[in-house]
């Protein structure tokens, strides 16, 4: 008896001292706690919600739903369901035990398998859902058929052969003789004594095919072989039934002796419980301080890259997405490798601050919200974009890689989303924050504990998600030198604000201050308040970064903020209220040179035209060899006319020395703002789910009353009489409870009442075994007649139960004929 047997389940009805006889009577024997825990566990059941346990059953054995809860299995819970489709439904507890060990973990690995409406019934009758056995497959741990179904197409003389030369008496038909060979086969001594006398190969070919694969290729497989004719170790085998043919060239081992020369159990290795995980302890504080300095890092890099595409970014591609020479553009311009860069672009992207203009000739640009984010503090920004990236769908690592056509992933395109992205970073980081502060692991062992927590999903990610997920949360500061820092596990509990104002205190203090250097630049010591920063950005080029900034002072950039609407007299404040060095004298010339030849010479649209006030200006660029290209002439004495698009000239112009300033067609100065190239307002980009979202606690409760309610009304309607007796009315149930008691009774074979009305509209009830459900239609035979008749599923009016005593009366009295 098992030291740790889990506790029996009610009766299949209540009130009832019967086991339940389908999972439907199961759920309903079940507490409104557990039916809420299986629809905690089994979201996609209350999409829509059921309207009975019924239906309810129907839906959790659907083929997608099944598959869906296994993948969400650890390893050890798959190991007891490979054990349970290994047993006949109707297995008791300790039955099972016998095949996985009696460790404690395997009670709470059945109690899972009920909750999840996978495996049901009491502990002393346990049953398989029997999608569960479809999915496991002909070889379920490896394991071959069983003996009976491996030699079911075996013809009676050759079974009595193979009892011969077993020494086994004959028997009188083949059910008799394959079950003779079984309970040899399932006995340990008896296999053993009769493996005494094989050859040493035979015992090696065996070794090679217990464990699995069960099946092994070999010419003539499928020829009768008797023991004294046997010439090979296969032929030996064949010859006493320890290798049964499976076609003309394959051999298989069957279970039942696969078992026996396992050991008795199911797998080789038992995996009770996750790997080790080697840990490292650290300083909580260095580790937090590591974070903090990524995490600023990271936000400067988003902003970097943002700013860099204010004045115009890159063409979106044809098919989505960004070039590759762009890329590289992008990881030059940042000064980091491609596969970081590509980081912050989908990072910007999945934030909602970089979308494609939606123009013909689309660019990628700053949305609005960028704006909004960056005027923010520094920590909310980073907490915004982290939270993004644990919830977003797209995987930066896939960037560079093919796709299934072959075809190159290119970043901020399509196919680079994986719908379980998220959940493997919630779980291998939700792992690293289990351990104690300041912890770190190994990126193998987090990865084995994964593969253990979820072997199903892991099979496919590890190469391409799982590996980058540690990497991606280093550079973001989520981890710092391999430890979850604080802000990191507030920002798993999904506690942004509380993520943020754990960063916030480790960041370096903004300063509202710079100094300027003689050799025109500007040197920030540190990171710079917003308006600061936004005013340099745009006097001044960022000529290095690191621990200071360096911004360049040139006369293309002077001149840029002079367009922006800034005059001399606003930078000369700037730098003097800002600077805690005296203002450079070559920088205060360089911003009055600039000043005063700014805006002289008006450009505008014609084709162009220039206007000056100064009519030696114009006369001076109409003898300039180098403005030959734009061909230009004079209209009158302070007007030029010029072929070309004023864009095109104001650079020309620029090239040359000039400073000259654009003008509307109402003559008004055109202001080029920063923040003027921006796209229309942009909602964030899709995130693509495979997965239903987790039910509200209001939901599971509102589902619960609504399946109790029309389960309640279900089971109100008259049932028969007893007795063998026809059911005191037509016997009337939904579609889905229809089908699931037919195929119920075909498991089984078990009889039922079904109403059934005729072509000719004549409503009838009889008592039928069904043998088999295909296409709409049931095949059975009527219990009375012993004739089979096919029925189309849509004429059968409902479903009764008939007890199998009732039914042999019915047999007997001539009951349940078409009336």
């Amino acid at each position: 008896m098992s030291t740790h047997r889990p506790p029996d389940r009610p009766a299949g009805t209540p009130g009832g001292s019967a086991p339940p006889r389908t999972l439907a009577e199961d759920l309903r024997g079940r507490g409104d706690d557990e039916i809420a825990l299986l629809l905690r566990a089994r979201p996609d059941l209350t999409t829509p919600v059921p309207v009975d346990l019924t239906q309810l059953a129907t839906r959790a054995t659907t083929r997608a739903s099944v598959a869906r809860v296994l993948e969400r299995l650890d390893r050890f819970t798959l190991q007891v369901v490979d054990a349970a489709v290994v047993l006949p439904d109707g297995f008791a507890y300790e039955a099972l035990c016998e095949l996985v060990g009696d460790v404690p973990q395997l009670a709470a690995a059945v109690e899972t398998l009920r909750v999840r409406a996978l495996l049901w019934g009491p502990a002393s009758s346990l049953r398989v859902v029997r999608t569960v056995r479809d999915l496991a497959g002909t070889a379920p741990a490896g394991l071959g058929p069983p003996l009976a179904v491996a030699l079911g197409a075996t013809g009676p003389s050759r079974l009595q052969e193979v009892l011969a030369d077993l020494g086994l008496p004959p028997t009188a038909d083949a059910v008799g003789a394959i079950a003779a060979m079984a309970g040899m086969f399932g006995d340990h001594k008896a296999v053993a004594a009769l493996l005494t006398q094989a050859p040493p190969a035979a015992l090696e070919v065996l070794d090679k095919l217990v464990w699995g694969p069960p099946t092994g290729s070999v010419r003539g497989a499928d020829r009768p072989v008797r023991a004294d004719e046997a010439n090979s170790p296969v032929e030996w085998l064949l010859a006493r039934g320890l290798l049964v043919p499976a076609g003309p060239q394959t051999v298989v081992l069957p279970r039942e002796l696969a078992l026996v020369l396992r050991g008795g159990r199911v797998h080789r290795a038992l995996e009770p419980t996750p790997p080790d995980i080697a840990t490292t302890p650290r300083d909580p504080q260095a580790v937090d301080a590591a974070a903090a300095g990524a995490a600023f890092t990271a936000v400067r890099q988003v902003e970097k890259l943002l700013e860099l595409w204010s004045a115009g970014g890159p063409p979106v591609l044809r098919a989505g997405g960004l070039g590759v020479r762009d890329l590289k553009r992008v990881a030059a311009a940042l000064d980091v490798p491609e596969a970081e860069a590509a980081v912050w672009l989908e990072l910007a992207y999945a934030a909602g601050l970089v979308a494609g203009d939606g123009e013909p000739d689309e660019q990628w640009l700053p949305t609005p919200a960028y704006d909004v984010w960056r005027a923010r503090p520094v920590a909310e920004r980073w907490a915004a974009l982290a939270g993004v990236w644990l919830e977003t769908t797209r995987v930066p690592g896939l960037v560079g890689t093919r796709d299934d056509k072959d075809r190159p992933v290119n970043a901020l395109g399509p196919g680079i989303d994986r719908t379980t992205a998220p959940e493997v970073r919630h779980a291998l980081l939700g792992r690293l924050a289990d351990l104690p502060p300041g912890t770190s692991a190994p990126a193998a062992d987090l990865l084995a504990d994964l593969a253990w927590h979820r072997p199903v999903r892991t099979a496919r990610l590890r190469s391409e998600l799982a590996d980058r997920t540690l990497v991606e949360a280093e550079l973001l500061g989520v981890t710092g030198r391999g430890a979850i820092g604080g802000a990191g596990r507030a920002l798993l509990n999904g506690e942004l604000n509380t993520a943020a104002e754990a960063l916030a205190p480790l960041l370096p203090v903004p300063l509202d201050h710079v100094l300027l250097q003689a050799d025109l630049t500007a040197v920030a010591p540190g990171p710079l308040v917003v308006e600061l920063a936004q005013e340099l950005h745009m006097a001044a080029d960022i000529e290095s970064t690191g621990g200071a900034t360096v911004y360049r002072f040139s006369e293309p950039s002077i001149r840029r903020a002079l367009d922006s609407g800034r005059t001399a007299a606003d930078l000369h404040r700037l730098f003097a209220t800002h600077s805690r060095t005296p203002v450079p004298q070559p920088l205060t010339y360089l911003v009055d040179d600039i000043a005063r030849r700014h805006g002289r010479l008006r450009v505008g649209a014609a084709s162009a035209y220039l206007r000056c006030d100064d009519e030696s200006v114009l006369s001076e660029l109409l003898a300039d060899r180098r403005a030959t290209g734009l061909r230009m002439r004079r209209l009158a004495p302070t007007v030029l006319a010029a072929e070309g698009a004023p864009d095109a000239v104001l650079s020309a112009l620029r090239t040359l020395g000039y400073a000259p300033m654009a003008e509307s067609a109402t003559g008004d100065v055109v202001v080029t703002r920063p923040d003027a190239r921006r796209t229309p307002p942009r909602s964030l980009p899709p995130r693509v789910t495979g997965e239903p979202p987790a039910p509200s606690a209001s939901l599971i409760s509102a589902a619960v009353s609504t399946i109790r309610a029309g389960d309640r009304a279900a089971v109100s309607r008259p049932r028969g009489l007893g007795n063998g007796e026809a059911p005191a009315e037509l016997p009337r149930t939904s579609a889905a409870e229809t089908l699931l008691a037919l195929q119920s009774a075909l498991a089984d074979r078990r009889p039922v009442w079904i109403g059934y009305v005729t072509r000719e509209g004549r409503a009838t009830q009889r008592i039928i075994v069904p043998l088999g459900l295909e296409g709409g239609y049931v095949t059975a035979q009527e219990h009375t007649a012993g004739e089979l008749h096919t029925y189309p599923l849509h004429r059968i009016t409902g479903v009764e139960a008939v007890d199998v005593a009732d039914a042999a009366a019915d047999t007997e009295t001539g009951a349940g004929t078409a009336k």
